[in-house]
């Protein structure tokens, strides 16, 4: 008996509205920009004539704001998975780039001691083991057909280093994870025996668009 081909489709969201340029990571109000929703509706045409029938979201707006015209295309509603959810990260609501803002300030620097685990943040181990319980989830949602799970750059990069099998720990200057970018996992029964990457809505420099 041969078995059963599904494929998952990690989309990170759209460009967000940040005026402020802050890590806005897990707060909530972080809406997509006007460039963030053409980019939505780009992965939605490239996905329109795929065979989705399951689309679930990150609890964060931009998530959901991203999926939303995915679902509409295969007249499908958004499902929520708290399992997507962006990683915590210490800095959270402030600045964070390169010689600027809080990675200025001293009082913040014990946070950088251990760039492994990491120390500012949820554990790279962490983020893994949630995001394949939410790729099998999703694959069981839309058993023989295909799924989609809209999330953030950080998570679905390390669930692609942790089943590639590579170290969680990496350069995030590095990272293949544009906006609006396609993950996809294709499973053969209950594994994983491919992985794809696109870019429907064009490349980003990791470097400068944030989470």
């Amino acid at each position: 008996m041969t078995a059963t081909k599904t494929v998952v489709h990690f989309v990170r969201h759209g460009e967000v509205h940040n005026p402020e340029g802050v890590l806005y990571g897990r707060l909530p109000g972080y809406k997509l920009s006007a460039t963030g929703n053409q980019q939505a509706l780009a992965v939605a045409e490239y996905l329109a004539k795929n065979d989705v029938t399951y689309v679930v979201a990150s609890p964060l707006q931009r998530a959901q704001e991203t999926a939303a015209p995915i679902a509409a295309a295969h007249r499908l509603e958004v499902d929520t998975d708290e399992q997507l959810i962006e990683s915590e990260n210490y800095f959270q609501g402030l600045r964070v780039s390169v010689g600027d803002g809080a990675l200025r300030e001293p009082r913040h620097w014990h946070k950088l001691i251990n760039p492994l685990r990491p120390s500012w943040g949820e554990p790279y181990l962490q983020i893994a083991r949630r995001m394949i319980g939410a790729a099998y989830a999703a694959r069981e949602a839309a058993e023989g057909h295909e799924a989609v799970c809209v999330s953030h750059q950080l998570p679905i990069w390390t669930l692609r280093r942790f089943v590639e099998g590579k170290r969680l720990w990496h350069d995030p200057r590095k990272r293949e994870c544009s906006l609006a970018s396609l993950t996809s996992f294709e499973f053969t029964g209950h594994t994983i025996t491919a992985i794809r990457y696109a870019e429907p809505a064009g490349h980003t420099d990791p470097r400068v668009t944030g989470a």
